[in-house]
Protein backbone atom coordinates (compact mmCIF):
# COMPACT_ATOMS: atom_id res chain seq x y z
CA UNK A 1 0.00 0.00 0.00
CA UNK A 2 1.41 3.29 -0.81
CA UNK A 3 1.62 5.88 1.83
CA UNK A 4 -0.16 9.16 1.46
CA UNK A 5 1.89 12.37 0.50
CA UNK A 6 3.15 14.24 3.27
CA UNK A 7 0.55 16.89 4.04
CA UNK A 8 3.12 19.03 6.41
CA UNK A 9 6.71 19.45 7.30
CA UNK A 10 6.20 16.97 10.65
CA UNK A 11 4.65 14.20 8.28
CA UNK A 12 7.59 14.98 5.94
CA UNK A 13 9.74 14.31 8.52
CA UNK A 14 8.71 10.84 9.74
CA UNK A 15 8.31 9.97 5.84
CA UNK A 16 12.38 10.73 5.93
CA UNK A 17 12.67 9.08 9.68
CA UNK A 18 11.05 5.45 7.64
CA UNK A 19 12.98 6.08 4.35
CA UNK A 20 16.52 6.48 6.27
CA UNK A 21 18.66 4.51 8.14
CA UNK A 22 18.80 5.68 11.71
CA UNK A 23 22.36 6.73 11.57
CA UNK A 24 21.80 8.94 8.82
CA UNK A 25 18.50 10.30 9.63
CA UNK A 26 20.46 11.27 13.21
CA UNK A 27 22.72 12.76 11.59
CA UNK A 28 20.08 15.99 9.80
CA UNK A 29 17.58 15.09 13.09
CA UNK A 30 20.10 15.53 16.33
CA UNK A 31 21.23 18.22 17.78
CA UNK A 32 24.45 18.77 20.51
CA UNK A 33 23.86 17.30 24.33
CA UNK A 34 20.67 17.52 25.51
CA UNK A 35 18.92 19.08 22.71
CA UNK A 36 17.44 21.50 24.58
CA UNK A 37 18.12 24.20 21.92
CA UNK A 38 17.09 22.33 19.00
CA UNK A 39 13.24 22.22 20.66
CA UNK A 40 13.22 25.73 22.19
CA UNK A 41 13.64 26.57 18.25
CA UNK A 42 10.45 25.18 17.26
CA UNK A 43 8.70 25.96 20.62
CA UNK A 44 9.30 29.59 20.88
CA UNK A 45 6.84 30.28 17.74
CA UNK A 46 3.93 29.07 19.97
CA UNK A 47 4.86 31.76 22.50
CA UNK A 48 3.55 34.40 19.98
CA UNK A 49 -0.33 35.07 18.99
CA UNK A 50 -1.46 36.17 15.64
CA UNK A 51 -3.87 38.89 16.26
CA UNK A 52 -5.27 39.25 12.93
CA UNK A 53 -7.37 41.86 10.67
CA UNK A 54 -9.64 39.83 8.49
CA UNK A 55 -11.43 43.32 7.60
CA UNK A 56 -8.50 44.62 5.35
CA UNK A 57 -9.53 42.06 2.88
CA UNK A 58 -6.82 39.43 1.36
CA UNK A 59 -8.70 38.32 -1.44
CA UNK A 60 -5.42 37.95 -3.58
CA UNK A 61 -1.67 37.56 -1.67
CA UNK A 62 1.91 38.21 -2.69
CA UNK A 63 4.64 36.33 -1.23
CA UNK A 64 7.25 37.77 -3.11
CA UNK A 65 10.53 39.52 -1.60
CA UNK A 66 13.31 41.06 -3.16
CA UNK A 67 16.91 39.78 -1.35
CA UNK A 68 20.56 41.48 -2.50
CA UNK A 69 18.66 42.37 -5.77
CA UNK A 70 16.88 39.14 -7.01
CA UNK A 71 13.31 38.74 -6.70
CA UNK A 72 11.61 35.57 -5.12
CA UNK A 73 8.41 33.91 -4.80
CA UNK A 74 8.60 32.96 -1.47
CA UNK A 75 10.36 34.22 1.71
CA UNK A 76 11.98 30.81 2.33
CA UNK A 77 15.51 30.40 1.42
CA UNK A 78 17.25 27.02 1.44
CA UNK A 79 20.43 26.88 3.49
CA UNK A 80 23.41 25.36 3.83
CA UNK A 81 23.17 21.98 4.76
CA UNK A 82 26.62 18.97 4.97
CA UNK A 83 26.55 16.42 2.94
CA UNK A 84 23.35 16.59 1.44
CA UNK A 85 24.44 13.80 -1.28
CA UNK A 86 24.24 11.47 1.81
CA UNK A 87 20.86 11.50 1.59
CA UNK A 88 19.92 11.78 -2.12
CA UNK A 89 22.24 10.44 -5.34
CA UNK A 90 23.34 14.41 -6.23
CA UNK A 91 21.69 15.69 -3.47
CA UNK A 92 22.91 19.25 -3.17
CA UNK A 93 22.12 20.04 -7.08
CA UNK A 94 18.70 18.51 -6.76
CA UNK A 95 17.86 20.23 -3.66
CA UNK A 96 19.13 23.48 -6.06
CA UNK A 97 17.06 22.65 -8.90
CA UNK A 98 13.89 22.56 -6.58
CA UNK A 99 14.77 25.70 -5.22
CA UNK A 100 15.11 27.68 -8.43
CA UNK A 101 11.83 25.80 -9.69
CA UNK A 102 10.40 27.45 -6.82
CA UNK A 103 11.70 30.90 -7.28
CA UNK A 104 13.82 31.29 -4.32
CA UNK A 105 17.88 30.82 -3.44
CA UNK A 106 20.26 28.00 -2.60
CA UNK A 107 23.04 28.14 -0.38
CA UNK A 108 25.73 25.50 -0.39
CA UNK A 109 27.50 24.04 2.31
CA UNK A 110 31.23 24.16 2.60
CA UNK A 111 30.90 20.68 3.12
CA UNK A 112 28.85 19.27 0.11
CA UNK A 113 29.41 16.30 -1.41
CA UNK A 114 29.31 18.16 -5.19
CA UNK A 115 31.82 20.95 -5.69
CA UNK A 116 30.98 24.83 -5.56
CA UNK A 117 31.52 24.50 -9.24
CA UNK A 118 29.36 21.55 -10.15
CA UNK A 119 26.44 23.15 -7.98
CA UNK A 120 27.24 26.66 -10.09
CA UNK A 121 26.94 24.44 -13.44
CA UNK A 122 22.91 23.88 -12.78
CA UNK A 123 22.21 27.63 -13.02
CA UNK A 124 20.26 27.98 -10.11
CA UNK A 125 19.56 31.69 -9.21
CA UNK A 126 20.87 32.89 -7.03
CA UNK A 127 23.14 30.87 -5.54
CA UNK A 128 24.86 31.16 -2.29
CA UNK A 129 28.35 30.02 -0.77
CA UNK A 130 28.85 29.03 2.59
CA UNK A 131 32.60 29.53 3.81
CA UNK A 132 34.54 29.72 7.25
CA UNK A 133 37.84 31.71 7.73
CA UNK A 134 40.32 29.17 8.41
CA UNK A 135 44.02 28.79 10.26
CA UNK A 136 45.20 28.89 6.38
CA UNK A 137 43.71 31.62 5.26
CA UNK A 138 45.05 30.91 1.64
CA UNK A 139 42.28 28.10 1.46
CA UNK A 140 39.62 30.74 2.53
CA UNK A 141 40.59 33.11 -0.16
CA UNK A 142 41.35 30.05 -2.87
CA UNK A 143 37.16 29.46 -1.78
CA UNK A 144 36.88 32.75 -2.13
CA UNK A 145 38.07 33.12 -5.75
CA UNK A 146 36.28 29.71 -6.91
CA UNK A 147 32.81 31.25 -5.84
CA UNK A 148 33.26 34.49 -7.90
CA UNK A 149 34.63 32.78 -10.38
CA UNK A 150 31.40 30.61 -10.40
CA UNK A 151 29.03 33.42 -10.40
CA UNK A 152 27.61 33.32 -6.96
CA UNK A 153 25.78 35.77 -6.14
CA UNK A 154 26.43 36.03 -1.99
CA UNK A 155 29.14 34.36 0.32
CA UNK A 156 27.83 33.37 3.79
CA UNK A 157 30.04 33.34 6.31
CA UNK A 158 29.23 30.95 9.21
CA UNK A 159 30.57 32.25 12.65
CA UNK A 160 29.53 29.70 15.01
CA UNK A 161 31.15 26.37 14.22
CA UNK A 162 34.64 26.81 14.89
CA UNK A 163 34.86 24.30 17.45
CA UNK A 164 32.77 21.11 17.05
CA UNK A 165 29.41 20.85 19.41
CA UNK A 166 29.22 17.48 20.75
CA UNK A 167 26.58 15.71 19.23
CA UNK A 168 25.76 12.48 21.09
CA UNK A 169 23.67 11.06 18.72
CA UNK A 170 26.23 10.67 16.22
CA UNK A 171 28.24 9.68 18.90
CA UNK A 172 26.22 6.40 20.21
CA UNK A 173 25.46 5.88 16.51
CA UNK A 174 28.75 5.53 15.51
CA UNK A 175 28.13 7.60 12.54
CA UNK A 176 30.34 8.23 10.43
CA UNK A 177 31.65 9.03 6.61
CA UNK A 178 30.38 6.81 4.28
CA UNK A 179 28.25 4.98 7.18
CA UNK A 180 29.03 1.93 9.07
CA UNK A 181 26.19 -0.12 10.17
CA UNK A 182 26.34 -2.41 13.32
CA UNK A 183 24.55 -6.10 12.97
CA UNK A 184 21.43 -4.22 15.06
CA UNK A 185 21.31 -1.49 12.49
CA UNK A 186 21.28 -3.76 9.57
CA UNK A 187 18.55 -5.96 11.26
CA UNK A 188 15.88 -2.98 10.43
CA UNK A 189 17.54 -2.20 6.91
CA UNK A 190 14.27 -4.33 5.65
CA UNK A 191 12.33 -0.80 5.28
CA UNK A 192 15.33 1.12 3.77
CA UNK A 193 16.06 -1.00 1.22
CA UNK A 194 14.88 1.93 -1.55
CA UNK A 195 17.87 4.06 0.13
CA UNK A 196 20.37 1.36 -0.09
CA UNK A 197 19.74 0.73 -3.77
CA UNK A 198 20.12 4.50 -4.70
CA UNK A 199 23.01 4.93 -2.46
CA UNK A 200 24.67 1.73 -3.27
CA UNK A 201 27.10 3.16 -5.93
CA UNK A 202 27.07 6.53 -4.24
CA UNK A 203 28.28 5.34 -0.73
CA UNK A 204 32.11 4.59 -1.29
CA UNK A 205 32.16 8.43 -3.33
CA UNK A 206 30.78 9.89 -1.01
CA UNK A 207 33.36 12.73 0.08
CA UNK A 208 33.92 16.98 0.62
CA UNK A 209 34.10 17.74 -2.70
CA UNK A 210 35.21 21.59 -2.18
CA UNK A 211 38.44 20.16 -0.05
CA UNK A 212 39.64 17.74 -2.60
CA UNK A 213 42.98 18.52 -4.32
CA UNK A 214 43.43 17.99 -8.30
CA UNK A 215 46.24 15.59 -8.97
CA UNK A 216 45.97 14.94 -4.64
CA UNK A 217 44.00 11.55 -4.16
CA UNK A 218 42.68 11.66 -0.75
CA UNK A 219 40.29 9.70 2.02
CA UNK A 220 37.51 10.80 3.58
CA UNK A 221 39.32 10.29 7.10
CA UNK A 222 41.90 12.55 5.62
CA UNK A 223 39.96 15.03 4.41
CA UNK A 224 37.51 15.31 7.75
CA UNK A 225 40.54 15.24 9.61
CA UNK A 226 42.21 18.20 7.35
CA UNK A 227 38.34 20.34 7.78
CA UNK A 228 38.72 19.67 11.82
CA UNK A 229 42.33 20.98 11.52
CA UNK A 230 41.08 24.01 9.98
CA UNK A 231 39.45 25.41 11.65
CA UNK A 232 39.99 29.17 13.81
CA UNK A 233 38.56 29.28 17.33
CA UNK A 234 40.11 32.80 17.24
CA UNK A 235 38.48 34.20 14.98
CA UNK A 236 37.58 37.47 15.17
CA UNK A 237 36.22 40.79 14.05
CA UNK A 238 39.68 42.03 11.85
CA UNK A 239 38.76 38.58 9.99
CA UNK A 240 35.44 39.68 8.96
CA UNK A 241 36.96 42.99 7.84
CA UNK A 242 39.79 41.15 5.52
CA UNK A 243 37.05 38.60 4.04
CA UNK A 244 34.89 42.01 3.13
CA UNK A 245 37.91 43.25 1.64
CA UNK A 246 38.55 40.01 -0.83
CA UNK A 247 34.45 39.39 -1.90
CA UNK A 248 32.97 42.73 -3.17
CA UNK A 249 29.42 40.81 -3.58
CA UNK A 250 26.92 40.36 -0.68
CA UNK A 251 28.44 39.81 2.24
CA UNK A 252 26.01 37.92 5.18
CA UNK A 253 27.43 36.51 8.47
CA UNK A 254 25.15 33.57 9.67
CA UNK A 255 24.96 32.65 13.34
CA UNK A 256 24.51 35.84 14.83
CA UNK A 257 22.43 35.41 18.37
CA UNK A 258 23.65 38.90 20.27
CA UNK A 259 22.24 42.61 19.67
CA UNK A 260 25.79 44.11 19.82
CA UNK A 261 27.41 41.69 17.35
CA UNK A 262 24.39 42.52 14.67
CA UNK A 263 24.67 46.05 15.13
CA UNK A 264 28.67 45.78 14.85
CA UNK A 265 28.28 43.81 11.33
CA UNK A 266 26.33 46.92 10.21
CA UNK A 267 30.06 49.18 10.79
CA UNK A 268 31.79 46.29 9.46
CA UNK A 269 29.62 46.75 6.39
CA UNK A 270 27.98 43.68 5.91
CA UNK A 271 24.94 43.03 3.69
CA UNK A 272 23.13 41.21 6.03
CA UNK A 273 22.91 38.67 8.82
CA UNK A 274 21.38 35.09 9.53
CA UNK A 275 19.86 35.02 13.30
CA UNK A 276 20.99 31.71 13.62
CA UNK A 277 22.18 28.59 16.75
CA UNK A 278 23.48 26.06 14.08
CA UNK A 279 20.06 24.24 14.20
CA UNK A 280 20.89 23.51 18.39
CA UNK A 281 23.78 21.81 16.70
CA UNK A 282 26.13 23.95 18.30
CA UNK A 283 26.36 25.11 21.88
CA UNK A 284 22.82 23.24 23.31
CA UNK A 285 21.41 26.03 25.83
CA UNK A 286 21.53 29.20 23.59
CA UNK A 287 18.34 30.83 23.38
CA UNK A 288 16.08 30.13 20.18
CA UNK A 289 16.51 32.43 17.14
CA UNK A 290 13.21 34.04 17.30
CA UNK A 291 13.37 35.02 21.50
CA UNK A 292 17.08 36.36 19.66
CA UNK A 293 15.70 38.28 16.76
CA UNK A 294 13.15 41.34 18.24
CA UNK A 295 16.09 43.13 20.14
CA UNK A 296 18.00 42.16 16.82
CA UNK A 297 16.07 43.92 14.83
CA UNK A 298 16.09 46.95 16.91
CA UNK A 299 19.79 47.15 17.44
CA UNK A 300 20.12 47.06 13.50
CA UNK A 301 17.57 49.51 12.72
CA UNK A 302 17.24 48.39 8.97
CA UNK A 303 20.84 48.99 8.21
CA UNK A 304 21.58 45.19 6.66
CA UNK A 305 19.12 42.52 6.19
CA UNK A 306 18.22 40.25 8.46
CA UNK A 307 16.99 35.98 8.11
CA UNK A 308 16.31 33.98 10.66
CA UNK A 309 16.99 30.21 10.78
CA UNK A 310 15.79 27.53 13.43
CA UNK A 311 12.94 25.72 14.51
CA UNK A 312 10.82 26.53 11.51
CA UNK A 313 8.61 24.25 11.05
CA UNK A 314 4.94 25.95 9.57
CA UNK A 315 4.17 29.13 7.23
CA UNK A 316 2.64 30.37 10.57
CA UNK A 317 6.04 30.15 11.46
CA UNK A 318 7.52 31.95 8.71
CA UNK A 319 5.14 34.46 8.99
CA UNK A 320 5.80 35.12 12.87
CA UNK A 321 9.65 35.82 11.91
CA UNK A 322 8.27 38.21 9.05
CA UNK A 323 6.43 40.02 11.54
CA UNK A 324 8.91 40.40 14.00
CA UNK A 325 11.06 41.83 11.48
CA UNK A 326 13.10 39.00 9.64
CA UNK A 327 13.43 40.02 5.98
CA UNK A 328 12.99 35.88 5.21
CA UNK A 329 13.63 32.69 6.48
CA UNK A 330 16.51 29.56 5.81
CA UNK A 331 15.60 26.32 6.43
CA UNK A 332 17.88 23.43 7.12
CA UNK A 333 16.37 20.25 8.07
CA UNK A 334 13.07 20.22 6.31
CA UNK A 335 14.41 20.20 2.91
CA UNK A 336 17.01 17.04 3.96
CA UNK A 337 13.52 15.42 4.79
CA UNK A 338 12.49 16.53 1.49
CA UNK A 339 15.47 15.45 -0.24
CA UNK A 340 15.80 11.41 1.82
CA UNK A 341 11.60 10.92 0.87
CA UNK A 342 11.81 11.96 -2.96
CA UNK A 343 14.95 13.79 -4.09
CA UNK A 344 14.54 16.90 -5.87
CA UNK A 345 10.22 16.31 -6.23
CA UNK A 346 10.62 16.11 -2.32
CA UNK A 347 12.36 19.48 -1.54
CA UNK A 348 9.85 21.09 -4.25
CA UNK A 349 7.02 19.64 -1.91
CA UNK A 350 8.45 20.96 1.18
CA UNK A 351 8.72 24.98 -0.61
CA UNK A 352 4.97 24.33 -1.85
CA UNK A 353 3.83 23.12 1.20
CA UNK A 354 5.39 26.56 3.22
CA UNK A 355 3.96 28.36 0.00
CA UNK A 356 0.34 26.87 0.69
CA UNK A 357 0.60 27.32 4.29
CA UNK A 358 2.25 30.78 4.06
CA UNK A 359 -0.51 32.15 1.83
CA UNK A 360 -3.45 30.50 4.49
CA UNK A 361 -1.73 32.58 7.25
CA UNK A 362 -1.51 36.18 5.31
CA UNK A 363 -5.31 35.82 3.84
CA UNK A 364 -6.73 35.07 7.60
CA UNK A 365 -4.58 37.96 9.14
CA UNK A 366 -5.72 39.97 6.04
CA UNK A 367 -2.28 40.37 4.65
CA UNK A 368 -2.36 41.13 1.04
CA UNK A 369 2.15 41.26 0.96
CA UNK A 370 4.77 40.63 2.72
CA UNK A 371 6.27 43.91 3.37
CA UNK A 372 2.62 44.88 5.68
CA UNK A 373 3.70 42.30 8.39
CA UNK A 374 4.79 44.16 11.41
CA UNK A 375 4.57 43.51 15.36
CA UNK A 376 0.91 44.47 15.22
CA UNK A 377 0.02 41.29 14.37
CA UNK A 378 1.31 39.30 17.22
CA UNK A 379 0.78 39.54 20.54
CA UNK A 380 2.75 37.06 22.81
CA UNK A 381 1.03 34.75 24.68
CA UNK A 382 1.75 32.83 28.37
CA UNK A 383 0.88 29.44 26.90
Amino acid sequence: MTRPTPANIAEMRLAARRNLPLPVFDFADGAAEDETTLRRNELAFGAWQFRPCPLNGAAERDLSISLFGHRLSLPVVVGPTGLGGLFWPDGERAAARAAASAGTAYCLSHGSVCTLEELAATGAVPRFMQVFIYRDRGFTRELVDRARASGYHALVLTVDNQLLGNRERDRRNGFAIPPRFAPSDLLGMATRLPWLTRMRRELPRITFGNYLRPGRPESLQSLTGRMASLLDPALAWPDVAWLRQLWPGPLLLKGILHPSEAARACDYGLDGIVVSNHGGRQLDGALATLEALPPIVDAVAGRLTISLDGGVRRGSDVVKALALGAHCVWIGRPQLWGLSVAGEAGVRLVLDIYRREIDRVLGLCGVTRIDQLNRDFLVRGTF
